[in-house]
């Protein structure tokens, strides 16, 4: 049950920071600074809605489209964010093509990064911290 915490909450870090990156480098994404808790509320529900939809979404590309199987991580991050702009909660605007389609996939390259460097680095300090007693 722990690993499953410490997974999901270095999913939902490295999420946010997808979304900080593709603000910082997109004119066309836009974090809401002032809604600061819509952008928390955000970080969750995009980490849920695409930790959900990447099987369901590969799930219908391998029976209907099987060239697409490469993408799908790319695919269900821009309907996560689809749906977390939808909301009427605030924190997150993308307001033009660019900021869609690079956004989805500099959002993706990071969460998928971050999702495999984040726990090498806090696992490499378990390990360093054990090794010292």
């Amino acid at each position: 049950m722990i690993t499953f915490l410490f997974r999901a909450l270095l999913y939902v870090v490295s999420a946010g920071l997808g979304l900080i990156v593709a603000d910082l480098v997109l004119d066309g994404f836009q974090i809401q600074w002032d809604k600061w808790w819509g952008f928390v509320i955000c970080i969750l529900i995009f980490a849920i809605v695409q930790s959900v939809l990447a099987p369901w979404v590969s799930k219908i590309a391998d029976r209907y489209a099987p060239v697409l199987m490469g993408g799908i991580g790319i695919v269900s991050t821009l309907i996560a964010l689809v749906v977390v702009v939808l909301l009427p909660i605030g924190g997150l605007r993308i307001v033009d093509l660019t900021g869609w389609l690079l956004g989805a996939v500099i959002v993706w390259l990071v969460t998928a990064l971050g999702s495999v460097l984040l726990p090498l680095i806090f696992l490499r300090k378990k390990v360093d911290k054990s090794r010292a007693r």
